[in-house]
């Protein structure tokens, strides 16, 4: 029999259960976080607040956060919330949900921002990230270079209104500069000056592989930020051969990519004739996930 109140602390052990028979991975955590979105409170406050009745809208409102999530919608999503390098992000249906491997690309980035050209602090450095989603990497660039300028571009004008939000949040709009389209076509449209860094998470699931991701990811994430076509290069091939009209001599690029795509990807670099020797970063897991090549000076 149920009882006649709920209360927090049985609430989520019951709930948790459930979730835990639905197959969703870290049932407590989801239990807890899902909770804590919906009184508007931290985590922890729930823990100092075990004995605290809920009221029926509450109940009402949290098994339905319940429910979607039992359908596999992703926790970032219903939350509309993930952090990344310990920053709060916004992110919806129409972007990537950020993936704590890519904060290798970050540390490599800063690094190569250091010792690459224009280096010092009597320079701007020119960033570009290309296909930005919702603008982590741009974000997290401008903030740890308070003199860099930043492009962030998107073919997908509803991932460009996510980044612009992010980039008001955290405070760096005004040294993000926005573009609509497809990889370097609006840069060809438009020319600017070369870039110091070029940094890159383009889709890169191969397309053949595709129908064997979890739920969470096929059924919710946007195909179009996670496709990478037959092998899953489409998209980095031509990141590949095109980066080094838009790098100064010696400017670097960083692309994420499957570890399965790293050699291919290195032979398309070494095709070019234009970078010095590849580099490889592997991500938490200790897989190839980052490869960095930087233009011949």
């Amino acid at each position: 029999m149920a009882p006649r109140f709920w209360t927090i602390k049985p609430l989520l052990d019951v709930t948790a259960d459930y979730l835990a028979s639905k197959g969703i991975d870290s049932p407590r955590l989801n239990a807890e976080l899902l909770l804590a979105h919906h009184l508007r409170c931290r985590r922890l406050d729930l823990y100092l607040r075990f004995d605290q009745p809920l009221k029926e809208d509450e109940l009402a409102g949290y098994r339905e956060l319940v429910r979607r999530r039992t359908r596999r919608e992703p926790l970032q999503y219903i939350r509309g919330r993930q952090e990344f390098w310990s920053l709060d992000f916004e992110v919806s249906e129409g972007v990537l949900i950020p993936r704590p491997e890519t904060e290798r690309l970050v540390e490599r980035a800063l690094s190569a921002l250091e010792t690459g050209p224009s280096g010092s602090s009597d320079h701007v450095q020119r960033i570009l990230d290309l296909g930005t989603g919702s603008g982590i990497l741009a974000v997290v660039l401008a903030r740890e270079r308070k003199k860099a300028r930043v492009y962030a571009s998107d073919v997908s004008p509803k991932a460009l209104s996510v980044a612009r939000r992010n980039a008001d949040q955290h405070g760096v709009a005004d040294r993000i500069v926005f573009v609509e389209g497809d990889l370097f076509q609006p840069f060809r449209a438009t020319p600017v000056e070369p870039f110091a860094l070029i940094v890159s998470n383009p889709p890169y699931v191969a397309e053949e592989t595709f129908k064997t991701l979890v739920p969470e990811v096929r059924d919710y994430e946007p195909r179009e930020a996670l496709d990478g076509g037959r092998d899953g290069m489409r998209f980095v091939t031509p990141i590949l051969q095109e980066s080094p009209a838009f790098l100064v001599p010696g400017g670097w690029l960083l692309v994420e990519m499957d570890p399965g795509q790293i050699e291919k990807a290195r032979a398309t670099a070494d095709e070019t004739a234009a970078y010095h020797a590849a580099e490889v970063i592997q991500d938490y897991s200790g897989r190839p996930r980052v490869l960095c090549v930087q233009k011949k000076v």
